[in-house]
């Protein structure tokens, strides 16, 4: 390249070719500063510029993002009678789409006489590259209107549109197509069928495609681990994974942070700290995108120490990467530190969104921090104009009831300017359980009743409440209602990953393989701690059980106890032990759980469903508050 400038710049008279030539070469090394340079100066000594001049000064344009320099360009086609060669006028409505115009150029593909496929794709491109996915669609359906030709580009694009619109029928219309000509053999249109079909929910239809492609490359495999972990199938989208790396096809940012996502959804700690090992060996750049990822996978596997040191070290940062840090934090106990954080995204600059007021009240609500978050809740709209949702008014509710504020959070809920949903009832009736208040419990499960009549945990709720105060003819009566109306009690499921497994335990399971090693082991652990103070909390026994030897035996085997017990027997000595629980972890095994870290000098890490347990020395990170 630096000799052929040589010896254009020793040309006495460079005639239009040379130019064109030099132009062209600068496009392809992506120099397009310089091949716009070089049309200026082109201009200023008079030398005519053909049609091939301004597609590829056009190009130099799209490539720069340069708008402004793209419009006086085409000033300049106009003016000297170029304006509406097709060459041209291809070039300009890829310019103008590829620069975020994409209003003038659909102005331009409209006035052209006759559209080529390549006018067609440029418009499809801008429409896709400005994410107007209802655009493409349209606009495909216009072509077909017309009876214009298409090509493996056109449907590409439209399938991305699909995808994102969720539009299956006419997905449906072009997988039949590809059928009937015969283009199940280009690659990248089944990888885009595959993508269509996994983005959409239809994951079975995704993986049969996905299984009878006789070769996939990463974008292929990606689609199939994206669409799993986007749709909560996240042990699949592990597995997919895994056979990837059989495949020895090396994953690139979409893998790793769909992996990464479905880590943290798992608590799969050891395959998401192999793909950070990944992106450190490989010398991978950490992108906002990448880094984020990896801050929630942290952040959700109870290591917050890591997921700050990851976000210390990300050179760009967005408002999402905030939030992602911020609730974090507040999920793992550390609420005024998240607070921290939300003032520090503010003096960088960074003007927080509706998700970031989630994780800002989260913080309030997992700390009791009550006057802070009527705080935020009320600087949202009068601030920044964010409109509360009907997530924030939960919160909201939670920081009242939680606090033993119920009258308060009540009040709250009866004077929303929106209609109250079944969450918000769930997450007062909550409350109610925590402080036995009978009254107000009662008044939310009415309420319920009417929003999602089958919600086994509502009615488990109030028995609680019932039992708690002592009223438990009242407690047995609710549950008895469970049984007239069909209801079934969701059972609470405890996980952890040992050697790379994860094994997943029920209140009073005996189907793992060490089941009898389990419950010896769970016996051992309730006498220990019983040594250092442990008294069952029976209102947490089965309603059915009568005898105090029967509810003690009913809370023993709690699901978590299980998953501690089987961690105690596999994992090294002194090794932290994870669990994962599906539901909120109870009064009884949260109180064991604490004399458990002490007694086996243990610590223990519990994820349930609101937040992050940890548990060292006696101690859980939410001081009992949660």
């Amino acid at each position: 390249m630096d000799y052929a400038l040589k010896l254009f710049d020793q040309m006495h008279q460079p005639h239009t070719e040379a130019y064109n030539i030099m132009i062209r070469a600068f496009n392809r090394f992506f120099h397009s500063d310089e091949a716009l340079n070089l049309f200026l100066c082109m201009l200023f000594t008079s030398v005519s510029a053909n049609e091939y001049t301004y597609s590829c000064i056009l190009k130099a344009c799209s490539r720069l993002n340069s708008l402004a320099e793209g419009r006086q360009v085409h000033a300049y086609a106009v003016k000297c009678g170029l304006g509406l060669q097709e060459f041209v006028q291809n070039s300009l409505i890829h310019m103008y789409a590829s620069c975020g115009d994409v209003g003038k150029a659909r102005k331009l593909f409209d006035k052209l006489e006759e559209r080529g496929v390549v006018a067609w794709n440029v418009m499809f491109a801008g429409y896709v590259k400005a994410g107007e996915w209802q655009e493409v669609v349209s606009l495909f359906q216009y072509m077909l209107e017309l009876g214009a030709a298409f090509d493996e580009v056109t449907l590409i694009s439209v399938l991305t549109a699909c995808a994102k619109l969720g539009v299956l029928d006419l997905g449906l219309w072009i997988e039949g197509y590809i059928e009937q000509n015969g283009l199940k053999t280009s690659q990248n249109l089944v990888t885009s069928l595959v993508d269509m079909y996994a983005k959409s929910g239809k994951l079975d239809r995704a993986r049969r495609l996905f299984d009878e492609m006789p070769s996939r490359d990463v974008v292929a495999w990606s689609a199939m681990i994206s669409g799993y972990s986007q749709w909560n199938q996240c042990r699949q989208a592990l597995e997919v994974f895994h056979e990837m790396q059989k495949a020895r096809v090396d994953p690139n940012e979409v893998t790793m942070v769909s992996v990464l996502s479905a880590c943290a959804v798992l608590g799969a700690l050891e395959t998401g700290k192999w793909v950070h090992s990944y992106v450190n060996r490989k010398g991978l750049m950490v992108t906002v995108n990448l880094g984020t990822a990896l801050v929630d996978f942290y952040a959700k596997c109870g290591l917050i120490t890591n997921a700050l040191e990851v976000f210390e070290k990300m050179s760009h940062k967005n408002a999402c990467s905030w939030t992602v840090i911020i609730q974090g934090l507040a999920s793992n106990g550390q609420g005024n530190e998240a607070l921290r954080f939300f003032s520090l995204m503010l003096e960088a600059g960074f003007t927080p969104n509706d998700l970031t007021f989630i994780a800002v009240l989260s913080a309030c609500s997992h700390s009791g921090l009550v006057d802070k978050g009527k705080h935020f809740f009320n600087t949202m709209l009068c601030d920044y104009h964010i409109e509360p949702r009907i997530e924030h008014y939960g919160i909201m509710v939670d920081i009242l009831g939680r606090s033993g504020l119920i009258q308060e959070a009540y009040n709250f809920v009866m004077g929303m300017p929106i209609q109250p949903n079944a969450i918000i009832w769930r997450t007062l009736l909550a409350s109610c359980k925590i402080h036995m208040n009978v009254e107000i419990g009662e008044q939310s499960l009415k309420h319920l009743a009417k929003l999602e009549p089958k919600h086994s945990g509502d009615y488990i709720l109030l028995s609680s409440i019932y039992s708690s105060v002592g009223r438990g003819e009242d407690a047995t009566t609710i549950r008895n209602e469970m049984r007239e109306k069909g209801i079934k009690k969701t059972p609470g499921c405890s996980s952890i990953a040992v050697d790379g497994a994860i094994h997943e335990f029920f209140a009073e399971d005996s189907t793992h393989p060490l089941s009898f090693e389990i419950y010896v082991k769970v016996e051992e652990m309730i006498t220990r701690i019983k040594e250092v103070g442990y008294v069952p909390y029976f209102a947490e026994a089965r309603v059915d059980t009568e005898e105090e030897e029967e509810k003690e035996v009913s809370v023993s085997h709690h699901s978590e106890k299980l998953a501690i017990a089987f961690g105690l027997i596999r994992l090294p000595t002194r090794a932290m032990i994870r669990i994962t629980k599906n539901l909120r972890v109870c009064k009884d095994c949260h109180l064991a759980t604490k004399l458990i870290s002490k007694v086996y000098e243990r610590e223990i890490i519990v994820r349930d469903r609101n937040r992050f347990h940890h548990f060292k020395d006696g101690c859980c990170s939410c001081n009992d508050y949660w």
